[in-house]
Parts: structure tokens; sequence; C-alpha cells
């Protein structure tokens, strides 16, 4: 893989002209675009057919509910044409087998504990420290059917050790040094995530709210050499 494959820009935008723009300037610098919550809803389907038109797309809609109706959802995703998917780990092997058999060209993604989740929200909804749930979902998931995971920085050597080296370690919560953590509460930098196993980065407002994000895309390729 090419440090230039390794990086998912996130277009978390509801303007249409402005994912487009976005899409345009930071796709020569990254190996896919990401499509999530944001511009899936307020843009529909259309958000990834102005991003594919640029990149392989990675929708992030973090599909969690019963199996039928995350397999529907699954196999309409694939129709999209898109590369990579999530859903929610902790909705269990049955949803995760469900969704990777409705899509078997998409490689499903399975979110395993969200980036801005620390210790004490984790108590607080009854789970374990995200170092334990983390890699137990991880292996779960895999074995499941899942082409890969996602975690925050903080996890990905735990989580290398329980799923092996073959399978996608996605990670979000990626900052320059020194840099704002945002809402994420587990971060590192790129380079920091690369040594630690990290498959891809995704990175989104460190590079769409930069006041050049096709410099700022170019800034996270060489951080990944």
């Amino acid at each position: 893989m090419t440090p230039q494959s390794r990086l998912i820009v996130a277009l978390d935008t509801a303007d249409r002209a402005h994912l487009e723009d976005l899409a345009a300037a930071v796709a020569p610098r990254a190996g896919y675009l990401k499509v999530g919550l944001q511009a899936y809803t307020a843009l529909g389907p259309d958000a990834v057919t102005v991003a594919a038109e640029h990149r392989p797309v990675f929708l992030d809609l973090k599909l969690h509910d019963i199996p039928n109706t995350v397999a529907g959802a699954a196999a309409a995703a694939a129709e999209l044409g898109v590369a990579m998917l999530t859903v929610h780990a902790a909705g269990g092997p049955e949803m995760i087998a469900a969704a990777a058999k409705a899509a078997p060209d998409v490689r499903v993604l399975a979110v395993t504990v969200l980036t801005s989740l620390d210790e004490v929200d984790l108590a607080a909804v009854g789970q374990p420290p995200a170092v334990r749930q983390v890699p137990r979902l991880a292996r779960l998931a895999v074995e499941a059917g899942a082409g890969g995971v996602v975690c925050s920085p903080s996890e990905i050597a735990v989580v290398r050790a329980a799923i092996g080296d073959e399978p996608a370690v996605v990670v979000p919560g990626i900052r320059a040094w020194g840099a704002a953590a945002d809402d994420q509460a587990r971060t590192a930098t790129a380079a920091e995530a690369r040594a630690a196993g990290a498959s891809h980065i995704v990175v989104g407002r460190p590079i769409t709210r930069a006041p050049d994000p096709a410099a700022a895309a170019a800034q996270f390729v060489q951080d990944l050499l």
C-alpha cells in the first residue's frame, strides 16, 4: 500500500457544492473519500455519487439493527458501488455476518468503540475500558466475516494482537502534533497510528477546514511515509 492509499478523507458536509469542491480538491492526495451521516442524511445516495466521481467511497453509516434490516441496507450500499461500509460491532456476529453476506464485494468494517468516548463514558453505559472492549469486539467481528475494524489510535496494538495482520484496521481520531482534539477523546498523529499498525487513517476537520485542504491532505500523506 502507498501512503496515499492509506488516507481516507471525511467529507462531512450537508452542502452538495461544498462536498463536490472538497472531493475534487483532496482526491489527488487520498485513497478513499468518506461519506458519513451528515452528508448522507442531507443528500442521500447523491453524496456517494458525487464522491465516487473522484475516489472510491467509504460509506460510514455505522449500521446497527436486526440482521435482516442491516443486510438490506448493506445490499443497497453495494448497489451504490461503495468500497467500504461500517456497521457497529455491538450489533453482534449474526448482524455482521448478514452485512458481509449481503455485500460480498464491499469491505464491511465493524466499529468497535467510538473515538469520542473515554473511560468515564464507557463506564456510564456499562462497558469495560476500551483496552479490553475494543479487541474483544474486533475479534468477534472478524470471526463473523468483517473485512476489518474501526478503532481509536489507542487500541491499534491490542487489536492487531487480537485479529492479526490481514484485516483492515481503520483509525479515526488523527490529528497533527499539538493540534486540538476537538470532540475526539483518544487521538494520535498519522505517523503514530501507522507505526502501531493502522492500515488506513481517517481525517476530517484537520483537512476539510484547513485554508488549503489539498495541502493539508498532502501533509498527512507525507506523515504516513
